[in-house]
């Protein structure tokens, strides 16, 4: 069988943009709620057996405390932030197993539900649904991917060296060279992706990479320079390199039936009859 993991924050942002305003019968704004919840049953009735969905219940993370730059959920719309609540309540009605992190990222959760799952030779493959760089290094082969739903795109470990230049081993590597502004990291100054890319293609990881630029032999512009950053700055480079690296070793599930979606529970109806009975709003759309 095949199994889907959901980023369900990514999706609740995107739909929050994306679809019209509706507001329930109280004026509570539900549209991306519904929007991710409407999305998740498309994915069932077109044949998904096993889903896990996974959310940042709260923004701040342990990364918080490692990096004072890190991402918060300071500036995100109040409309928005207010319905992780809602969306994680209703999608464990629906019956889908729902992962709402609080000390770790949905991120963390994703990496891994997927590395858990490939490990049950029932499962033909993972399908990680989400466009984030960060998971790219969760891809193994063809056996565990990212699936772009949006552009409907799957993207094997080919893909992710046809993309980033290295192999999913090195992307923590590599975001911590060149940076994250989503995540709020800067990188090292200078490296950008194609340098990052050139060194990684031959060193594979930070600690691997010599101080002295004329055992690189790579093609790489301002060799000099960019070793002098990084003989100056590996420490830094190192800490970034485990903000982006992902808990992969998370326990979340021990069988991957837990995953398997047996029908809503009695406890779905409410939320469906909420759903249906929102108003929409062209001109009320969440800015």
């Amino acid at each position: 069988m095949d199994v889907h993991l959901i980023d369900g924050t990514y999706e609740l942002f995107r739909h929050f943009y994306a679809v019209p305003s509706a507001r329930d019968a109280n004026g509570l704004e539900i549209g991306a709620v519904r929007g991710v919840v409407g999305s998740v049953l498309g994915l069932i009735n077109r044949g998904a057996t096993h889903i896990g969905v996974a959310t940042d219940h709260v923004i701040e993370s342990f990364r918080n405390r490692m990096w004072p730059g890190y991402k918060t959920g300071a500036g995100i719309d109040p409309t928005l932030l207010g319905q992780f609540g809602l969306l994680e309540e209703s999608l464990t009605a629906l019956g889908v197993t729902v992962w709402a992190m609080v000390e770790e990222e949905a991120d963390d959760a994703l990496a891994a539900a997927a590395r858990i799952a490939a490990e049950d030779p029932e499962v033909r493959r993972v399908l990680i649904c989400t466009p984030d760089k960060d998971l790219a290094q969760s891809v193994r082969g063809i056996r565990v991917v990212q699936w772009h739903r949006r552009g409907n795109k799957i993207v094997d470990e080919d893909g992710v060296i046809a993309r980033f230049g290295v192999g999913p081993a090195s992307i923590p590597d590599y975001l911590a060279l060149v940076g994250d502004a989503a995540d709020g990291y800067p990188g090292l100054p200078g490296w950008g992706a194609k340098s990052a890319a050139a060194v990684l293609a031959k060193f594979k990881h930070i600690e691997a990479i010599p101080d002295d630029p004329a055992e690189w032999r790579v093609n790489a512009a301002n060799a000099g320079g960019l070793a002098r950053t990084l003989s100056r700055d590996r420490e830094l480079a190192l800490r970034f390199r485990e903000l982006a690296t992902l808990r992969a070793d998370l326990p979340l599930f021990e069988s991957i039936d837990a995953l398997r979606w047996n029908g809503p529970s009695p406890d779905f109806a409410p939320f469906a009859e909420r759903f249906d009975s929102a108003v929409t709003s062209e001109d009320k759309r969440p800015r």
